[in-house]
């Protein structure tokens, strides 16, 4: 008879489960009054709501007030969730929909999956929606692009809204240029801040530069509008204000389809009404202005709005940080011996919110003539093999793989209506049905997925061939340079990434990136 061992029951005390760190997000989309009673409703619902489930425990409260939903940039509070996630500060979010949460549904998306990737889940209440037990993502797609259709249309109703009170004249201004109080609407001039506009008016006519007046403006002590320093581009700005001579024009930006912001070049109509407030100068001294002002930028060869004059020198606009995403200006050190630099934006505004410091300009250039170099010695190395590859890639298979996926498409939805019709008719049980059908839309998913990297691909293999082709017969032909070539740069280069201030990387227009040392 064979032996048996009983194993005795574990009666030890189990060790208590630890709490589940629960935050809640809050948004509402404008500073009313109203909203504000809203948003303090939405605070104190979900301190009593996480308060009371004695599983979870209170990580937090996340609100942006006043800010749209369209955009996740522009809600700090957001990514500053976000972030703790990252930091594995929160298990878990509650918030009130979908559409509170992201009227994107790329961005809702995006958030989600995130997330998910980083072992937290959301519980969108209105939808009943718990991204830790779905098992497709097609219902959180479908209800956020409901969500962001019904921000495209209220958008819509408020531009037609806007657009007849630029119309008839009854548009009230919200917010007002240096020099001015918007005070019902109307635009009230502060006369404090009304000196500083005639003083900058007198001293462009004078022929003062933008940045000697930015700077004497600074060390006076003096703020901006909303008590920053002020910068050259801030002095241009007013000077072409046409507000203070009293009139205004509307419309000078327009939001399109994707929510983003742009100047109006005539892309829109815009609607001029004259005498519209009381003026702080002059007609006469503010089209005396335009003219000193275009002068200054024939003696520098420069023409406004042209590209020349936003891209004066090679790395103009095109040197990105590695650390916040911000665009490198150009500088003049002067410590001692002088030295071009160029900085990053957002540290120069701020060094709390980046700690990258700047990159001497003749670093930059040897890097590249580095970099160059390289290329030229090890082109069949590296461009010749890329080429091939490029070209080995045919359009014809691309299309055919293109089809073939729409038809698995198409296999694919008619399999799920066969499916829905036997769950009708009672032919399948729930639990099967929900099984199956999980299954289609995870492998419908990765189709559409598939055919999509196909249509990118054929959207850009024509650009990049070439790219790749003519730096290709370049580097074969030419010799080791020994010094900086800013056309040669601007031909090649789509923008350089700063990594640290030992490193870079070079983003050519071919799509490869090639990263290098600096010069130390």
């Amino acid at each position: 008879m064979k032996k048996v061992t009983k194993i005795a029951q574990n009666t030890a005390e189990i060790t208590e489960r630890p709490k589940l760190r629960v935050a809640a997000y809050c948004r509402v989309s404008t500073d009313s009054d109203e909203q504000r009673v809203s948003l303090e409703t939405q605070i104190k619902h979900y301190e009593s709501y996480i308060g009371a489930n004695p599983e979870w425990e209170f990580a937090g409260l996340y609100y942006d007030e006043g800010i749209t939903g369209t955009k996740k940039e522009k809600r700090p509070e957001l990514l500053r969730m976000i972030a703790d996630c990252e930091q594995k500060k929160i298990d878990f979010i509650v918030t009130k929909s979908i559409s509170r949460f992201a009227r994107n549904t790329t961005d809702c998306l995006e958030l989600v999956r995130k997330l998910i990737r980083l072992g937290t889940f959301i519980y969108f209440e209105k939808e009943n929606i718990n991204t830790g037990s779905m098992d497709s993502e097609l219902m959180l797609s479908i209800l956020s692009g409901l969500a962001e259709s019904e921000s495209v249309s209220i958008a819509q109703n408020n531009k037609w809204a806007i657009q007849k009170r630029f119309q008839n004249g009854t548009y009230k201004i919200g917010s007002s240029p240096y020099g001015y109080d918007a005070v019902d609407g109307e635009l009230i001039v502060n006369q404090a801040q009304a000196e500083i506009v005639r003083f900058i008016s007198a001293a462009i006519l004078s022929g003062k530069g933008t940045c000697s007046i930015a700077s004497e403006l600074n060390r006076s002590g003096l703020t901006g509008k909303h008590g920053g320093r002020w910068k050259s581009s801030t002095i241009r700005g007013m000077i072409r204000n046409e507000k203070y001579t009293g009139d205004a024009i509307f419309q000078k930006t327009y939001t399109d389809e994707h929510f983003n912001r742009h100047h109006n070049n005539g892309e829109k109509d815009q609607y001029l009404i004259k005498e519209h407030h009381e003026p702080i100068i002059s007609r006469e001294d503010f089209e005396a202005a335009q003219i000193a002002i275009e002068q200054r930028g024939k003696e520098k060869n420069v023409e406004k709005r042209s590209k020349k004059y936003q891209n004066r020198y090679p790395f103009s606009g095109n040197i990105i940080c590695g650390q916040c995403g911000g665009t490198f200006k150009r500088r003049i050190h002067s410590s001692g011996k002088k030295y071009i630099a160029w900085c990053c934006s957002t540290h120069i505004a701020n060094i709390e919110k980046c700690a990258m410091k700047y990159i001497l300009d003749s670093d930059l250039e040897y890097a590249f003539i580095a970099m160059m170099n390289k290329l030229i010695f090890g082109h069949k190395l590296v461009l010749k093999p890329l080429l091939a590859s490029l070209r080995g890639m045919n359009n014809r298979d691309s299309r055919t793989s293109i089809k073939e996926l729409e038809k698995k498409l198409n296999e694919n939805a008619d399999q799920r209506k066969v499916l829905v019709g036997l769950m009708t008719k009672g032919y399948l049980d729930p639990a099967v049905y929900n099984k199956s059908n999980n299954e289609l839309l995870q492998e419908a998913e990765r189709l559409q997925r598939q055919k999509e990297s196909f249509v990118r691909f054929l959207s850009s293999d024509s650009r990049y061939l070439n790219e790749v082709s003519e730096l290709l017969h370049f580097t074969s032909k030419a010799a080791m340079l020994t010094s900086f070539d800013g056309e040669l740069y601007s031909r090649f280069v789509e923008r350089i990434r700063v990594i640290s201030r030992t490193e870079i990387g070079f983003e050519l227009r071919c799509g490869l990136t090639l990263k290098e040392r600096m010069v130390n």
